[in-house]
């Protein structure tokens, strides 16, 4: 049994916790902070370095960030502060936790943790994770492997960007009731059959608990289920991934 560290960062909170990473659980609590206002790098990575703190963690981890990432760089800041575009997430939380650090997108990390221990592990073929919230997210699986950074959520459906009519901000936006939520998401889920052809949909987000609402609406030609790992998918998927790419874990 070997032990991983993995931190969300969201646009409302920072989240952390040490994973078991045979089993994809968290080990004992998570920590929680609120995410600083505004959330530029340095407020951000001082926030992060308390959360390690807590843990007294030494080791690597892994941290998600929401925006597609390369080499370790943000590459957009929808949900943070804008001073975020550009920078090297890795090297930022290095300095500030004095640990190494691998970053990735956080819909990504969702779609990890799903392929390694959620709702998409049957599935050999390849998989769309989606992640319904202020925005969409997505992750793209195939046969296990992550194809990262797909931004999916940013496709045009009915001439508009798909999160902007499809998300779970919009439901709530424009007062939809489940029904007509539901078509809504049926054209973006339709669209992504069309250009992908995949074998099966994971829709995680805080609404996948409310998932016996809407889902049953669809009408897909794709398997189509709710995330298992819900919020501690972004965790795990972090650790998971710092992990993967050989960032030493901690023996359990």
């Amino acid at each position: 049994m070997s032990h991983g560290f993995g931190i969300d960062i969201g646009g409302s909170g920072i989240k952390g916790a040490v994973v078991d990473l045979d089993s994809g659980t968290l080990v004992g609590d998570r920590c929680r902070l609120l995410t600083p206002e505004p959330s530029t790098p340095d407020a951000v990575a001082a926030a992060v370095a308390q959360v390690i703190e807590q843990f007294g963690w030494t080791d690597g981890f892994g941290a998600t960030f929401p925006a597609p990432v390369t080499g370790g760089v943000a590459r957009t800041a929808a949900n943070v502060d804008p001073s975020w575009i550009g920078t090297d997430i890795e090297a930022v939380l290095g300095a500030s936790t004095g640990c190494a650090v691998m970053a990735v997108n956080d819909a990504d990390a969702a779609g990890v943790a799903e392929a390694a221990f959620g709702a998409a592990r049957p599935c050999n073929g390849l998989v769309i994770v989606t992640t319904l919230g202020t925005g969409i997210g997505s992750a793209l699986i195939y046969r296990g492997v992550l194809i990262p950074n797909s931004e999916l959520g940013h496709l045009e459906v009915d001439g508009q960007d798909a999160e902007r009519r499809a998300s779970s901000a919009a439901r709530d936006r424009d007062d939809l009731s489940w029904d007509e939520w539901a078509q809504r998401l049926d054209r973006y889920f339709q669209a992504l059959e069309r250009y992908l052809w995949p074998d099966l949909f994971v829709v995680g987000g805080g609404v996948s608990r409310k998932a016996d609402k809407f889902l049953g609406r669809l009408h897909l030609r794709t398997p189509i289920v709710a995330a298992a790992l819900r919020n501690e998918a972004g965790i795990v998927g972090a650790a998971l991934h710092a992990a993967n790419a050989g960032l030493p874990s901690r023996p359990g």
